[in-house]
């Protein structure tokens, strides 16, 4: 296969010349648009279900919630593993499904054993909630509001409804969750006294307050040309009018809320908190949607945040850099083009001192790129994006991609300047041809010898497998385009750069590669007349280090009676 693709490539080398530009430029405006992370998804699909009861102790939790959850969902198809957590007044929940389950697919499946159980939970318990889909990584963006003018509850108001509102708009964005601060509330703390004194109880003090607060439907009021819809507007919009509401009525005379109680805006209970320079604080953290490109929802949360920024109330500061996932994937990337740069570089060096042609130069060093932004692209067609696993794959790759191309470029270069000096020289483009093909079987294995090096990498398992197998991939592809590129590309361009003008005649051999021959000549015809002392000298460390001498010379004159 590969004589027949090196003559083709020969044949149409302006064909391949024009297809690899093409291939690099359009390979460039592929490769910004790759999914970026810093880990590949390394977890499993999973569901998590949380149930909030209200009052319940976690005992109750345990036997009325999660128990009979984890009943349900017991024999669901595709289902591993269940692990679940009870404490008060909350049900947490984690449902594991097997490798290559579609995660929309498993939703609808607890979906639906969800809704067989919920009716026997305890009075008060809230219908069981799953949780957005989340990378297994999937902490994106913390910002911290922080400040001395305005209230904890304040900040934890803005955060809520504010902030939050307006990133989960951000295509990408799973969730926004708020710790620290006061989450505020509506509190209607009775009076045991004033209860007594008026003679109301707490019943009736719950059925009021759940009762003021709605709109009933009244129906249509209809008139020549229009349409009225008539409602009871009974929402509460403030808090005057909550300490307005009727909490009973005795003997024909209303009692109000705010006689039996005091209505006030408080803090719920705390479960945590959070600081921020040693400052009370509050601390948004970003979720992204399970497969969402890091890099450019950062990007857009981070524009957002700037937004709300400018418009947040004077004396509030806000930080946007409390943790950034997007830093360890740019720093990722800067090292690799880091690498990639220096590593020309010494393939620049190191081709350009042996060979001293900077057209052969120029050809091997075309293939590095090359075979590293078709490795990337295959990596997009198999659906796997670029992370600092796939990174570092490439990065390992860097040193193996040119060895096919230097190997080839140098044959081609030494088989030239041979049919140079023969009295009748042959075709330029035969010697080319001939030149690729007779180091091809021996590029060919020594390219498999690498590959089954990391052969294992590829039969891992579980969470190991899943977070090396894209290393192993990266550096595979790489491996394999680079192979591609030395048998089309390499020869085309040999054929264009190092033929003068069809005369056939390439640059002599270098000065290094002269000096290095003589030096190695002189060595050869100093130690061949030695080959036996040479050999004894090599060998005598491991022959000692196995047995001593004079075992060696007893088995050698068993072996054979003349020694």
């Amino acid at each position: 296969m590969f004589p027949w693709i090196i003559q083709w490539s020969l044949r149409n080398r302006l064909l391949v010349v024009v297809a690899s530009v093409v291939l690099l430029i359009g390979g460039l405006f592929a490769v910004r648009r790759i999914t970026l992370d810093v880990f590949p998804e390394f977890a499993p699909p999973q569901v998590v279900i949380q149930t909030e009861a209200p009052g319940l102790p976690p005992q109750d939790v345990e036997l009325l919630i999660t128990f009979p959850i984890e009943t349900a969902l017991n024999g669901t198809p595709g289902v591993e593993a269940l692990r679940s957590k009870s404490t008060a007044g909350l049900s947490s929940m984690v449902v594991v499904f097997r490798w290559g389950t579609n995660i929309y697919t498993a939703r609808q499946l607890v979906n639906e054993r969800l809704q067989e159980v919920k009716d026997r939970f305890p009075p008060g318990t809230k219908s069981p909630v799953m949780l957005p889909i989340t990378s297994a990584v999937a902490w994106l963006v913390k910002y911290a509001l922080t400040s001395d003018a305005v209230s904890q509850m304040d900040l934890r108001t803005i955060s809520d409804w504010d902030i939050r509102n307006r990133l989960l708009a951000i295509p990408g964005v799973a969730s926004v969750v708020s710790i620290g601060g006061e989450a505020k509330q509506y509190q209607v703390l009775l009076s045991s006294e004033k209860l007594l004194q008026y003679g109301v109880t707490v019943k009736e003090v719950l059925d009021a307050v759940r009762k003021t607060n709605v709109s009933v439907p009244g129906g249509f009021l209809v008139a020549p040309g229009q349409e009225y819809v008539v409602t009871g507007a009974g929402r509460i919009s403030s808090l005057e009018e909550l300490r307005q509401t009727k909490a009973a009525e005795h003997g024909g005379i209303p009692i109000r809320l705010d006689q039996v109680a005091t209505v006030r805006f408080g803090p719920e209970f705390k479960r945590g908190d959070a600081t921020f320079n040693g400052k009370p604080a509050v601390i948004g953290t970003v979720s992204k949607l399970f497969g969402a490109d890091t890099l450019t929802v950062t990007y857009q949360v981070e524009r957002a945040l700037e937004e709300i920024r400018k418009t947040l109330p004077p004396g509030i500061e806000m930080n946007a850099k409390v943790f950034r996932q997007a830093s360890f994937i740019e720093s990722s990337v800067t090292n690799l083009r880091r690498a990639l740069l220096e590593g020309g570089v010494v393939v620049s060096i190191v081709v350009i001192f042996f060979l001293f042609n900077v057209r052969a130069s120029f050809i091997t060093l075309t293939a590095l790129p090359l075979s590293l932004l078709s490795g990337v692209l295959l990596l997009k067609a198999f659906g796997i994006g670029i992370n600092t696993m796939t990174l570092g794959g490439l990065a390992i790759a860097i040193g193996a991609v040119v060895d096919d191309a230097i190997v080839d470029v140098e044959n081609i270069v030494r088989r030239l300047r041979l049919n140079r000096e023969k009295a009748h020289p042959d075709s330029g483009l035969k010697v080319i041809y001939e030149a690729s093909v007779e180091i091809r079987h021996a590029v060919v294995y020594a390219t498999w010898i690498i590959l089954i090096v990391f052969m294992p990498i590829f039969f891992l398992g579980g969470v190991e497998g899943r977070i090396f197998t894209p290393l192993g991939l990266a550096f595979t592809l790489s491996l394999f385009a680079s192979l591609l590129v030395a048998a089309t590309l390499v020869p085309a361009l040999a054929a264009m750069l190092l033929l003068r003008r069809g005369a056939d005649r390439p640059e002599r051999e270098s000065l290094t590669i002269r000096g290095m021959k003589r030096a190695y000549e002189a060595l050869l015809r100093a130690r061949l007349p030695l080959a036996e002392v040479s050999l004894a000298s090599a060998l005598r460390p491991f022959l000692l280090r196995r047995r001593p001498l004079h075992a060696w010379v007893a088995l050698l004159a068993r072996l054979d009676p003349r020694t």
